[in-house]
């Protein structure tokens, strides 16, 4: 007689905003279903909205590909700029550029439960997307004011949901799961040191070739464009560096009020000195991190509960 199988564990995640510290979410996923993690139901704003909801339309290895592959010139490509409006970047070359490589889908019809949360700052309230297209909720849950355009969703004018809940525990309040877990983007602490995974070299001319452009043109950028000193780095802080640090500040603010309000289960936590809120080029070691620090805080957890499931 074969031995029984055990249950898995079901899982309401909660993925919070932070940038481009949000690849770090793809490494947690892995981790919890390489680990026999059942994810029934995901709630997320800005990156947690976008890579939750890719994950549960059964993408997240093709994301998760794309991502480790982008330089910084291809980030620079994705960005469609605004002469005028309500932000720097318009938004759909990336959104466009996600619907072609995922393919669009309306998440009543996804078989995870899926809530986005964007803010509608004309009611000052939460808006909870839950059904319709799933691109345009990622849209909208990531409109990051000055950097991206807000996006009109049924009348509304919408903007990123981390403005007023960047750990979007409520829309899982009724889940019926044995844990809920809580990913912290901006939390305390060090970043671990990481063994670096060797890149795989390029596979064919094509990628050799383009592999060489990426490089030289980094290198005409750290040739020709340097700062002095470390002294004069700190000084000359952008207007798109202050629109970013902005938002960490705020919302590290809010993280640490909505976790002190709302009790998950559990908190992953990605230390906020990771990197910074758009280094979107970095989703090789930021993937890492997130697997790292799921399998110490989960292992941690275990450890403390006697293997046992918590219940809310």
């Amino acid at each position: 007689m074969s031995a029984k199988k055990k249950k898995k564990t079901t899982v309401s995640l909660v993925l919070g905003s932070g940038g481009a510290r949000g690849y770090a979410h793809i490494g947690i996923i892995q981790w919890l279903t390489e680990h026999d993690y059942d994810i029934r139901s995901i709630a997320g704003c800005s990156m947690g909205a976008l890579v939750g909801g890719i994950y549960a339309a059964g993408e997240l290895d093709s994301y998760s590909r794309w991502a480790r592959a982008l330089e910084r010139t291809d980030v620079l490509m994705l960005l469609d700029f605004n002469l005028g409006g309500l932000g720097f970047f318009k938004g759909e070359k990336v959104i466009g550029a996600l619907k072609k490589l995922i393919g669009d889908r309306n998440i009543e019809d996804l078989p995870i439960s899926f809530t986005a949360v964007a803010t509608d700052i004309q009611t000052e309230k939460e808006v909870w997307l839950s059904k319709g297209p799933l691109f345009d909720a990622i849209r909208a849950s990531i409109a990051i004011p000055t950097f991206f355009t807000p996006f009109n969703y049924q009348g509304k004018t919408l903007f990123d949901g981390g403005l007023l809940n960047p750990i979007p525990i409520a829309p899982t309040l009724r889940d019926m799961t044995d844990l809920t877990i809580a990913v912290n983007l901006s939390a305390k602490g060090e970043v671990p040191a990481l063994e670096p995974e060797p890149r795989p070299e390029p596979q064919n001319a094509w990628e050799k070739y383009r592999a060489e452009i990426v490089g030289f043109v980094e290198e005409l950028q750290q040739k020709w464009l340097p700062r002095n000193s470390p002294e004069e780095q700190d000084e000359e802080i952008g207007l798109l560096d202050i629109v970013s640090q902005s938002m960490d500040t705020m919302q590290n603010a809010i993280a640490r009020f909505k976790l002190a309000t709302y009790s998950p289960d559990v908190i992953i936590p990605v230390p906020k000195c990771a990197c910074t809120f758009l280094d979107f080029h970095r989703a090789d070691e930021l993937i890492r991190l997130g697997y790292h620090q799921a399998g110490v805080t989960m292992e941690s957890f275990l450890a403390e509960s006697g293997g046992g499931k918590s219940k809310k």
